[in-house]
């Protein structure tokens, strides 16, 4: 009952509250990113969503438009700022989500939305992360995040997945608020960050 019917509507209800009570920081946060980072102040980009249909995710803007000599754009590292570091440590840069649950694209709890070109490198039983909504923080976040290998991300998803209750959402919720606060299991932009999926897919096949 609570995963068909009522999940959704606290999505919508939460989610809604959140961009009222949270709008004046939102302001402030794009105002900033306009005047750090230029325009557009926000990021979006194709992820695939319950059922693997593909939405449009929207992030506040973290990463400047340097390009090399050539005129192609600096590799990630080199364009995140001090700035979008904050905002990613932070996950203010996660406030835009707010929408895409409103929307109806992701919900609150759920695996995280991972990049399109994945899509290809899941396993059948890896898929299955889609069967729900995309979450704006989900099992992984709360468990390691960042820190996690490949194989322990999946793992919780489809824990997740295969027990999706309210009180599992209502920890997951608490949990993710205090990690938050206190900045856990973040790495960005460093060396021992783990390879993207597809890439760690292939070394793991070429091996």
């Amino acid at each position: 009952m609570y995963k068909k019917f009522f999940k959704r509507f606290l999505d919508i209800l939460i989610s809604l509250i959140s961009l009222i009570i949270l709008s004046p920081i939102m302001l402030i946060v794009a105002i900033l990113v306009r005047i750090k980072l230029g325009s557009p102040i926000i990021f979006k980009q194709e992820r695939p969503g319950k059922n693997e249909k593909i939405f449009k995710l929207y992030k506040f803007r973290s990463m400047s438009d340097k390009k090399d000599e050539n005129g192609n754009l600096l590799p990630d590292t080199k364009r995140l700022t001090k700035f979008g570091k904050i905002l990613r440590s932070t996950s203010l840069d996660e406030l835009p989500e707010l929408v895409n649950i409103l929307k109806g694209d992701m919900s609150l709890i759920g695996p995280r939305p991972l990049l399109v070109r994945y899509l290809p490198f899941y396993t059948q039983e890896e898929r299955h992360r889609h069967d729900v909504r995309p979450g704006l923080t989900g099992l992984a976040q709360i468990n390691g995040r960042n820190n996690l290998t490949w194989e322990q991300r999946f793992e919780y998803d489809l824990k997740y997945v295969n027990n999706v209750t309210f009180i599992n959402d209502l920890k997951i919720l608490f949990k993710t608020f205090f990690k938050v606060l206190k900045r856990e299991d973040i790495a960005i932009g460093e060396p021992n960050s783990i390879l993207d999926f597809d890439e760690y897919r292939q070394e793991s096949n070429n091996s």
